[in-house]
C-alpha cells in the first residue's frame, strides 16, 4: 500500500501531465475532464489539485532553474514527463516542508512508474545540483 503522500504526488504528476498535453489550460479544466472519465478519482486527484496548482503557477520559473541546472542537455530535449517531475519536485523543494532527500526520493520513484528507464538517474541527477546549488543538501 502506498503512502497518501506517495499518492497525491503520483496523481499530481498525472494532472501536470494532462495539463501540459492539453495546452496548459486551467489546472480545474484538466480535473473536471479527468474525473468525468474516472470518477474513482474523485478524492485522490482532488487532493493532488493544489500541488498541481502550485507547480502551473511557478511553471517559468521552474523550467528556468530546471534549464540552468541540465547540463550537455538542451530543455527541450527532455522529455514531458520528465519534465513534470522535475517541476513537481523542484517546487516541493522550494516550499520545503518535505526534507529534500524525500522529496529527490520520491522523483526518483515517479520516474521509476511513469518514465523510461534512463530517467530515474537523470531526475536523481537534476534535483541533487539544484538542492546543492541551493543549499539544501
Amino acid at each position: 500500500m502506498l503512502r497518501t503522500e506517495t499518492r497525491r504526488r503520483a496523481r499530481a504528476l498525472q494532472l501536470l501531465y494532462a495539463w501540459e498535453q492539453s495546452g496548459r489550460p486551467p489546472v480545474g479544466e484538466v480535473v473536471r475532464r479527468l474525473l468525468t472519465g474516472a470518477p474513482q478519482w474523485r478524492v485522490s486527484v482532488e487532493d493532488a489539485e493544489p500541488l498541481a496548482l502550485d507547480v502551473a503557477e511557478h511553471v517559468e520559473a521552474l523550467d528556468a532553474q530546471i534549464a540552468d541546472a541540465v547540463e550537455h542537455w538542451r530543455p527541450e530535449r527532455v522529455g514531458v514527463i520528465e519534465q513534470c517531475i522535475l517541476r513537481l519536485a523542484l517546487r516541493e523543494l522550494e516550499r520545503g516542508e518535505t526534507p529534500p532527500k524525500v522529496t529527490i526520493s520520491e522523483a526518483v520513484r515517479l520516474a521509476h512508474w511513469f518514465a523510461g528507464s534512463k530517467a530515474p538517474a537523470f531526475v536523481n541527477g537534476v534535483l541533487d545540483a539544484l538542492a546543492r546549488r541551493e543549499g539544501r543538501l
